[in-house]
C-alpha cells in the first residue's frame, strides 16, 4: 500500500492543472514529487530551500493575491518552527492556506527530535478558524486533500502520516463515522489509531466513532453516541494526549461525565529506535489500550456502585 505522503504530489500536481488558484509553497523536502508540476508551472510551484519562516510567510503572500497556497513539508517545520508566522501572517490577517505535514508525532525517528512534532494539533488550538484534517489512510487523504483545496479561503490542517489503517473508509471532512456500537462507554478513535483501538476493544461492550476531521470537532455524534453507550468518554489520538479532551468535555458539559485522554505523552524519548516502539512506549499499541481503556470504564462502574 502506498502512504498518504506517496499520495500527497500527485494528487495537489493534478489539481495545479485543474485549477488555476492552487499553489504549492514547499522546502527542500517534497520537492521531488513536484519536478513535473513545476515544469508546467513554474510560477504556481515555489521552493523557498531550507527557509522554514518564509515557507508561511510566501505562502499569505500568494493568498493576497487570490491564489490557494498548499503549503508542506515535516510537521515540526510546518508548525512549530514558523508558528509566528502561522498566527500572523495567516490568522491576523485572515488568510487561507492548506498545511499539509508529513512525519507528525515519530513517523521518521531516525531523524531524531527536531524532526517530531505531537503536540502540532494542541498548538494549532490556540488559535481561532483552524480546520484539522487527520486521515488514517491514503484513500481519506486524498480526499481530505480534495476537501481542504476546494475550502474557499478556509484555513485547512491536513496531517499525514506513515502509520496507517488497513482499510479506508468513506469521510467527508466533516462528521464523526460511528464503526462499532456498544452500551459501556465511548472511544474516539482518530485518524491512524481506528484499527489499533477496533483491535482493542473487540468483545467490549463499547461505541466506536472514528474521527478524521478533529477541527471543528464533531459535538453532535459524540453527544449521540453517549446517549445510549454512557458518558465514558476515551479518546485515542496520534498526537499529544489530550489534545481533544477540553472539545470532548465543552461537547459534554451539561452532562456528568468522564473523559480520559490517549496519545503520545509528553516524555521524550531520547532512544528513537523504530516507529513502532515508539506505539508501544507510548502506550498506543492495541494490549496497552485494551488495558487502560477496561481499566477506565471499568473504574467508573465500580465508583458508580460505591457512591
Amino acid at each position: 500500500m502506498d502512504s498518504m505522503r506517496d499520495r500527497f504530489a500527485p494528487v495537489i500536481s493534478r489539481l495545479l492543472d485543474e485549477n488555476p488558484r492552487v499553489a504549492v509553497v514547499l522546502v527542500e523536502i517534497g520537492k521531488d514529487g513536484f519536478a513535473e508540476a513545476r515544469r508546467r508551472h513554474p510560477d504556481r510551484v515555489l521552493n523557498v530551500g531550507i527557509r522554514e519562516q518564509l515557507l508561511i510567510g510566501a505562502g499569505a503572500g500568494l493568498a493576497l493575491t487570490g491564489l490557494r497556497p498548499v503549503v508542506h513539508t515535516f510537521a515540526s517545520f510546518l508548525v512549530e518552527r514558523p508558528f509566528e508566522q502561522v498566527k500572523l501572517d495567516l490568522g491576523h490577517q485572515d488568510l487561507g492556506a492548506v498545511l499539509v505535514s508529513a512525519a507528525g508525532s515519530f513517523d521518521w525517528p531516525a531523524g531524531g527530535y527536531t524532526h517530531m512534532a505531537p503536540g502540532d494539533v494542541a498548538l494549532l488550538d490556540t488559535l481561532d478558524g483552524w480546520t484539522v484534517h487527520v486521515p488514517g489512510h491514503p484513500d481519506e487523504a486524498e480526499t481530505l486533500l480534495r476537501h481542504a483545496v476546494a475550502a474557499g479561503d478556509d484555513k485547512v490542517y491536513v496531517r499525514l502520516s506513515v502509520q496507517a489503517n488497513t482499510a479506508g473508509l468513506p469521510v467527508d471532512g466533516e462528521r464523526f463515522l460511528t464503526v462499532r456500537e456498544g452500551r459501556s462507554g465511548v472511544v474516539v478513535a482518530v485518524g491512524p489509531m481506528l484499527d489499533a483501538v477496533l483491535a482493542a476493544t473487540e468483545g467490549l461492550d463499547m461505541t466506536v466513532l472514528y474521527a478524521t476531521t478533529v477541527r471543528p470537532f464533531d459535538s453532535t455524534a459524540l453527544r449521540r453516541a453517549t446517549e445510549t453507550a454512557g458518558t465514558d468518554v476515551v479518546l485515542v489520538e496520534p498526537c499529544l494526549a489530550g489534545t481533544s479532551t477540553t472539545a470532548a468535555n465543552d461537547a459534554l458539559s451539561d452532562l456528568p461525565h468522564r473523559v480520559l485522554g490517549l496519545g503520545v505523552g509528553r516524555r521524550e524519548l531520547r532512544r528513537y529506535g523504530r516507529v513502532e516502539e515508539h506505539v508501544a512506549a507510548h502506550g498506543l499499541d492495541a494490549r496497552s489500550l485494551r488495558e487502560r481503556i477496561g481499566g477506565f470504564v471499568s473504574g467508573g462502574r465500580v465508583a458508580a456502585q460505591v457512591g
